[in-house]
């Protein structure tokens, strides 16, 4: 009996541990349901946002001797925004015996200057920003610069004109009277560098920057060396009037204004591209006749250049305006050839057929 009632005991237990299984596996399969929707309802993951780094707020510029790599002062509380210009001002009042125009900043020893609009975030690396600093040496403007290489041949060819008597001979000068082409040639001469100044002072936009005092003494020597040279042959007592007289002076006197107020349209239209403001686009021609060179070349204001010199010295007759003209188409030939490969890269639509300064040869 005994036996009995334990067999039937553990029969119970076996009984209820198996029911007990199966209840909890009941749970653990619901639990494993809710979860699952749980998870579903809930969308997908979403990663965690990365943690950005924030750029410092202010940067400390160390500035250091090209030559000598030796620290010459450290800039401090530099902002984000500030550029290279804010950076050259600071530097002035730390260091007063170098003005901004006559600074030059690297970021490594001989590579090339940074401009003055670039700020000192793009080029930072870290908080402390370290440049090379070069002396570039007496500075002038760009203004200063036109208004000296124009006034001074304005001037110079006044003088010859005038016959100074320390120029030329006194007796000579009186008993010779001046061929028209003499009074026509010094009338033409002032238009040409009247128009330069006024066009520097109301037309053309002179950029803010500064150039090397060596590019201003240079620059002066060559317009008022050629003007001098050029002023003593015309204005002299015995100069010779062009071969074919009359016609000759006439019809290169015409074409030398034209080419003026085809080079002054021109600038217009370079100083002001459309209504716009926009200074993206290439000059497009527009109603007055002059700036249709636009459909030929990209450079027209140096066509109606040579021009000029082309027609003065066939009017004038003489080597010293026909070497001046040679040089000067060599250089502007340099500058239009320059120029227009920019234009290709930028507007290549436009400059597909049309050729830099000369009409279908260059």
């Amino acid at each position: 009996m005994f036996k009995r009632h334990k067999t039937r005991a553990s029969e119970r237990k076996r009984e209820l541990s198996s029911q007990g299984a199966r209840s909890t596996l009941k749970n653990d399969m619901r639990n494993f349901q809710f979860l699952s929707q749980l998870i579903l309802s809930a969308g997908p993951l979403k990663s965690l946002p990365a943690v950005k780094h924030s750029k410092p707020a202010h940067f400390e510029v160390e500035i250091l001797d090209a030559q000598t790599r030796k620290q010459i002062c450290i800039v401090d509380k530099v902002m984000q925004t500030s550029t290279i210009h804010d950076v050259k001002q600071k530097f002035h009042k730390a260091c007063p015996k170098w003005y901004p125009s006559r600074v030059g900043l690297q970021l490594e020893r001989g590579g090339p200057f940074l401009k003055d609009y670039i700020t000192i975030q793009s080029v930072a690396a870290s908080s402390i920003v370290t440049l090379y600093f070069t002396d570039l040496g007496q500075q002038v403007s760009w203004t200063t610069v036109f208004l000296a290489e124009y006034t001074g041949p304005l001037l110079i060819y006044l003088l010859f004109y005038l016959r100074i008597p320390y120029i030329y001979d006194v007796k000579e000068s009186s008993r010779r009277l001046r061929h028209p082409v003499v009074h026509l040639a010094c009338f033409c001469h002032c238009i040409h560098y009247i128009r330069y100044l006024l066009e520097t002072f109301f037309v053309h936009k002179v950029s803010a920057g500064h150039t090397p005092l060596k590019n201003l003494i240079k620059g002066c020597a060559f317009y008022w060396g050629f003007t001098s040279w050029m002023a003593y042959y015309i204005n002299h007592p015995r100069y010779t009037p062009p071969s074919f007289g009359n016609r000759q002076v006439i019809v290169s006197a015409i074409n030398f204004l034209i080419c003026e107020a085809g080079n002054h349209f021109i600038n217009v239209v370079l100083a002001h591209p459309n209504h716009t403001g926009n200074n993206a686009c290439f000059p497009s021609p527009n109603y007055n006749p002059f700036t249709w060179m636009f459909f030929l070349v990209s450079c027209p204001n140096y066509t109606y250049e040579i021009g000029s010199w082309i027609s003065f010295t066939v009017m004038t007759q003489t080597l010293p305006v026909g070497i001046f003209t040679l040089l000067m188409t060599i250089q502007m030939s340099l500058w239009a050839q320059k120029k227009h490969k920019v234009y290709l890269k930028k507007f290549n639509s436009y400059m597909c057929r049309k050729s830099a300064m000369i009409p279908f040869i260059l």
